[in-house]
């Protein structure tokens, strides 16, 4: 590409700091949440969300497990305002969850602020002012002196309105536009502030650092984080926070990499969802935790509906790749993909003490997915496992292996026909259809067999054979022997290793059998299945379909 000459990085290295953090494997332990989505992620909607959609997607904030919720910037304007006030007249703020409201640093906004807040019990006020070199020289053309003292200021007034309220109110810090600040500017701006609230064990303050557009690679923000936690005064008494955007498609990597380096505390929104292209998805960071053994303190386990809620509330689409979110990061079209899967659930079933199932991170229902429709999902591309796996969990169908290959195959040709994925019950009708109890051209109508002193078995076997009926004499040394050798010499047929195979078979209240049989000829296997209550009669429908198939050139594993 042409022009990259203009670009030159607009962030700023760190001083030297300790960097043993960078040897630590994952966060062993969850930060605080704090969801922006009603801020952040509402102001970057194409149609914000009214009122009763703010209320929805709050409490569904609050039922995931949100202690920190930041509300809006009620100063910005009455939609906002009146958003807290409901949460405050309606009583909908729990004594164990605090709402956040965010403002710049001006007078009149915060004073603003501090009226929605009337009422409410535990509130975190956030306060910022940019202290970027581009925002210092171009936006507001004010030094850093000048600049540090919007901080102070708003800090001090904060102070003073709280103290005026009788409130305990908390209060957030963010020198906006950070990653394009010199760290050691935006570490003396914080400190500034620090000074003036003081923070203690009992009333800790929090500074958060935001990506407010990331320019650099996760790794340079985390050493900026780790020089800020450093050299924070009061830092016992201080939370870190964080606060990622993702310009460059790094917003979760910020947040795992920060949280290593020292950060308490997280900001971000479901789904990722803000300006641009989007804040740190909390989803995806929390779910990482858990991949990883650690409890993320956010419930997740029934992502369909919080995805549903989001989607109708937001009118955004969480994409069908979103990690652990999307309606296919489970799931398999890869025939080699389906086989080591199913594979794995079996394994899996034995060893049930720890996950390791092939190509699926965590237990797709730990996230309230189901196997058979959101992990093996059945195309052109698919083989017989995963077709099996689906007929063996959704209808207890359980072929043998070869069989799995043969029926694999004719699903592939119809999916690769219909240029179509095929759904569970539409596989279920193709087995139905072309392979269980097939009729034609021969038909079973009845049979009678009996045992001779000798073992034998003898007895007849009716049959429709192209339209009419037929009755043949039977014997052999079983049943399903005697009712083979009968039709071989009447239906003059010739085929040799009979492969048999049964099992029960449950569908609803009905108990029935299952049976399948291949026949070969000409060194093709031809299969066919029979479903009856009684499992002789099954047997024998299913030689009878796996003869009509072979009459039929119903033969896949060529």
């Amino acid at each position: 590409m042409k022009n990259c000459q203009k670009y030159s990085k607009g962030y700023y290295m760190p001083p030297v700091c300790d960097l043993s953090w960078a040897k630590k494997e994952y966060p062993d332990h969850a930060p605080t949440w704090c969801s922006v989505d009603l801020r952040d992620g509402n102001q970057s909607l194409i149609i914000p969300m009214s009122l009763d959609e703010k209320i929805e997607f709050y409490k569904m904030l609050l039922k995931i497990g949100f202690k920190e919720i930041e509300v809006g910037f009620p100063a910005a304007s009455e939609t906002e305002f009146e958003f807290l006030r409901r949460l405050v007249d309606e009583n909908l703020i729990p004594d164990d969850v605090t709402v956040q409201v965010l403002t710049q640093a001006r007078e009149h906004i915060i004073k603003k602020t501090f009226e929605a807040l009337k009422g409410v019990k535990n509130a975190i006020v956030h306060v910022y002012n940019s202290t970027s070199v581009a925002q210092r020289e171009q936006v507001f053309k004010k030094s850093k002196e000048e600049i540090k003292e919007i901080a102070v200021s708003g800090a001090k007034l904060l102070k003073k309105l709280t103290d005026e309220a009788g409130a305990d109110y908390r209060f957030e810090y963010s020198p906006e536009s950070f990653t394009g600040t010199e760290p050691e500017y935006a570490l003396e701006v914080c400190n500034a502030v620090l000074d003036v609230w003081k923070p203690t064990a009992d009333k800790k303050a929090i500074i958060n650092i935001p990506v407010t557009v990331e320019m650099s690679m996760p790794h340079i923000y985390a050493m900026q984080v780790a020089y800020i936690s450093q050299n924070l005064k009061y830092r016992d008494n201080v939370i870190l926070s964080l606060h990622p955007h993702n310009d460059r498609g790094c917003g979760v990597a910020d947040s795992e990499m920060g949280l290593l380096a020292g950060a308490d505390r997280i900001e971000g929104t479901l789904f990722g969802n803000g300006e641009r292209t989007g804040n740190a998805d909390i989803v995806t960071i929390a779910m990482n935790m858990y991949a990883l053994g650690v409890d993320p303190g956010l419930d997740f386990s029934n992502m369909p509906a919080i995805q549903e809620m989001y989607e109708r509330v937001t009118r955004m689409h969480v994409h069908d790749r979103q990690p652990y979110a999307g309606s296919l990061v489970f799931a398999a079209f890869s025939g080699s993909h389906q086989d080591a899967i199913a594979k794995g659930m079996r394994y899996h079933e034995e060893h049930p003490e720890r996950w390791t199932v092939p190509y699926l991170p965590i237990d797709p229902k730990d996230v309230g997915r189901q196997y058979d429709g959101d992990v093996i999902r059945i195309n052109s591309q698919s083989g017989k496992g995963g077709v099996g796996f689906i007929m063996e969990q959704r209808y207890g169908i359980s072929m043998p292996k070869k069989m799995r290959e043969d029926f694999g195959y004719f699903v592939k040709g119809v999916s690769d026909h219909k240029h179509k994925e095929l759904m569970p019950d539409e596989i279920y009708q193709i087995f139905q259809d072309e392979y269980v109890n097939v009729s034609k051209p021969y038909g079973l109508v009845d049979f009678l067999l009996q045992k001779e002193p000798n073992g034998i078995r003898f007895g007849t076997v009716t049959m429709n054979v192209n339209g009419a009926e037929e009755i043949f004499v039977a014997r052999g040394n079983g049943r399903l022997d005697a009712i083979s050798n009968a039709l071989q010499k009447n239906l003059n047929l010739k085929y040799d290793n009979l492969t048999y195979s049964e099992h029960a078979l449950e569908i609803g209240q009905t108990s029935r059998a299952m049976a399948y049989i291949g026949i070969d000829d000409g060194g093709k296997t031809y299969w066919g299945a029979g479903m009856d209550t009684d499992i002789i009669t099954a047997s024998i429908m299913a030689l009878v379909s796996a003869i009509n198939r072979m009459k039929n050139g119903k033969c896949e594993n060529i």
